[in-house]
């Protein structure tokens, strides 16, 4: 007899759905997530205490494994202004793969021992490194745990680009064998030490899934009704939509099985797409500046979008752009870090997951609001990835709400900096990194190639080009073609 799991409403969990626009039309507004905010004394959801803000909270020794990258850097920098003892563990596979793709940071970041020096110039704070792998050498990784007795340890130490995720098969076994051996090494060997470590690890959003969702993503678990009416709260179903989401699958599932088995006590983060490129913290010093990706495989949506707008090159969208996503500001992903750190859960609670977003918002609705402010012009291509061409997502993130973030939103002003960042160092740009060259299938490639998708092709799509695209994204539906028509001319 086949599991059937029907969605169980109970009064905590009842949200009222929020008015939108169909599911073809365009939206005008952007989409933010709010609620209102409980006092920053709410009680913690996962057995915790009052919470506490990184401000009060204990002073703790905290190991930032993979802290020399996008997300890695600047939270060490900011745990470490707050006085935490801040050890950076890294392999500095991220710069490696920059010689892979020969495509630098645009900004021109340091070596590891410039930066740690760096920031001791600026704040007086003795911030280390130490050059480990944590997927390959588990010995030294449980040595070092033994031996320094961390309080927390962050997990930022994987492969954490989709599309690098589906270049090829050397780059899927890389992103499994990295991210999953990692993730492991880490659980077992706070095992081993024997020591009481609260693991915080950053995932994705993309473990739901970005299909349309019928309803609010909650935060991790969902009540449900299983056969014969017993109630039971579970996981949220995993719909991983690359190689790099289905490595956070497989994270989710390894932070369960070492709760239950071992009592650890895991925060796991489903963080949204990160923008932004420096905080308070980098801009102390041009050597602490942070990394900015701008390629189509490592730039984020949203910064890759201004670069090219620096550029004066059209901005690519894939599809008609109806992709709905989560977003998030890197000085929000530093203090968001901090708030899990200061309010980790009692030994023997569930993993305690954490929505780490800010608002969602449609990527034409962004290609807008950037062409608006910068003149620039937008270009539909196809789309490389395999993927809805439209989709709501409406997503709970109380509690870090409840906890007392003030999230950063996107507001025209607040790309200021990230433009200011492009324009300085577009000199450094490659343009022939900026077109898709991963994709998630044959029949993508084959598409992408065949209808304008080359180095040398920046320009505006022809119609023949556009009907191709919209047939393709249609499945050859009529009736779905004529929708994503009317999407593009609206947006137009």
């Amino acid at each position: 007899m086949a599991f059937v799991a029907a969605p169980l409403i109970t009064p905590h969990a009842a949200t009222s759905r929020s008015s939108s626009s169909s599911l073809f039309g365009h939206r005008v507004t952007p989409r933010v997530v709010r609620q209102t905010r409980s006092v920053v004394r709410a009680s913690a959801s996962n057995g915790a205490a009052d919470a506490i803000t990184p401000e009060e909270g204990p002073k703790k020794r905290i190991l930032v494994l993979g802290g020399d990258g996008f997300c890695g850097w600047p939270t060490s920098l900011y745990l470490s202004e707050l006085g935490h003892n801040v050890i950076i563990v890294d392999n500095l596979s991220r710069r490696k793969i920059d010689l892979e793709l020969e495509c630098d940071s645009l900004t021109p970041i340091q070596s590891m021992t410039q930066r740690v020096s760096a920031w001791r110039g600026v704040s007086g704070q003795d911030m280390r490194f130490v050059m480990l792998d944590v997927a390959r050498e588990y010995d030294r990784l449980l040595d070092l745990i033994v031996r320094e007795k961390p309080d927390s340890i962050i997990h930022f130490a994987e492969q954490r680009a989709a599309p690098y995720s589906m270049k090829g098969s050397r780059q899927k076994r890389y992103t499994v064998n990295n991210n999953v051996c990692g993730t492991h090494n880490v659980l077992a060997a706070v095992v081993e030490s024997g020591l009481d470590v609260h693991i915080v690890h950053l995932g994705t959003m993309g473990v739901y899934g970005y299909g349309t969702s019928g309803g609010e993503i909650p935060e991790g678990y969902i009540d449900v009704i299983l056969p014969g009416g017993r109630q039971s709260t579970i996981l949220h179903p995993a719909y991983p939509g690359s190689v790099y989401h289905a490595t956070k699958c497989l994270d989710q599932t390894l932070f369960q099985f070492y709760q239950k088995n071992d009592a650890l006590r895991i925060t796991d983060l489903h963080q949204g797409i990160v923008w932004g490129t420096n905080t308070d913290q980098t801009l102390k010093d041009e050597r602490l500046i942070n990394r900015f990706d701008y390629d189509s495989d490592y730039g984020t949506v949203l910064n890759r979008f201004l670069m090219q707008s620096a550029l004066d090159v059209p901005l690519t969208v894939y599809g008609t752009g109806g992709q709905t996503r989560a977003f998030i500001h890197i000085k929000d992903t530093a203090r968001c870090i901090s708030i899990a750190i200061a309010n980790p859960p009692k030994s023997g609670a569930q993993v305690e997951i954490f929505n780490q977003i800010a608002e969602t918002h449609r990527v034409r609705d962004l290609a807008n609001l950037i062409a608006k402010k910068t003149g620039a012009q937008i270009k539909n291509i196809s789309n490389p990835r395999n993927e809805s061409a439209e989709n709501e997502l409406e997503v709970a993130n109380r509690k870090f709400l409840n906890l007392g973030l003030e999230p950063t939103l996107l507001e025209e002003g607040l790309l200021d900096e990230v433009t200011t960042v492009a324009a300085k160092y577009k000199d450094r740009c490659d343009k022939s990194k900026i077109l898709p060259n991963s994709f998630w299938n044959k029949a993508r490639r084959r598409e992408c190639e065949e209808f304008g998708l080359s180095a040398s092709d920046l320009g505006a799509y022809s119609m023949a080009e556009e009907e191709a695209m919209l047939l393709s994204l249609s499945k050859g539906n009529v009736e779905t073609m004529q929708k994503l028509r009317k999407v593009l001319e609206s947006t137009a």
